[in-house]
């Protein structure tokens, strides 16, 4: 089985800085995309950041958190970072981590979920 760990989330400052965590656990045989989502309160969960398995490792962020959030990943960790600089109180959500992680024994990739981490900007 497969278990996807968010975790870094917590309370911050306006202007302050959070690094989120996703690590990735089980009878994991690759992981190709690797993604972070957040869902706030009354609004629809939305794309963060996205950070491809491939080469260099392409990345694509949402319009709102360009030049502020960098995603990243460590593949012989199998865990995925989301820097967050510059914090605004409009971040403050639930975020998700999502992979898609192909397990031994088989070829296919399926997505997994972590199970979300609060952020709080406020001052």
């Amino acid at each position: 089985q497969v278990q996807l760990v968010d975790s870094g989330g917590g309370l911050v400052q306006p202007g302050g800085s959070l690094r989120l965590s996703c690590a990735a656990s089980g009878s994991i045989l690759s992981i190709g995309f690797m993604g972070w989502y957040r869902q706030a309160p009354g609004k629809q969960r939305e794309l963060v950041a996205i950070i491809t398995g491939t080469g260099s490792g392409y990345t694509n962020y949402a319009d709102s958190v360009k030049g502020r959030f960098t995603a990243s990943r460590d593949n012989a960790k199998n865990t995925a970072y989301l820097q967050m600089n510059s914090l605004k109180p409009e971040d403050t959500a639930v975020y998700y981590c999502n992979a898609a992680i192909a397990t031994i024994g088989s070829s296919l990739q399926y997505t997994y979920w972590g199970q979300g981490t609060q952020v709080t900007v406020s001052s």
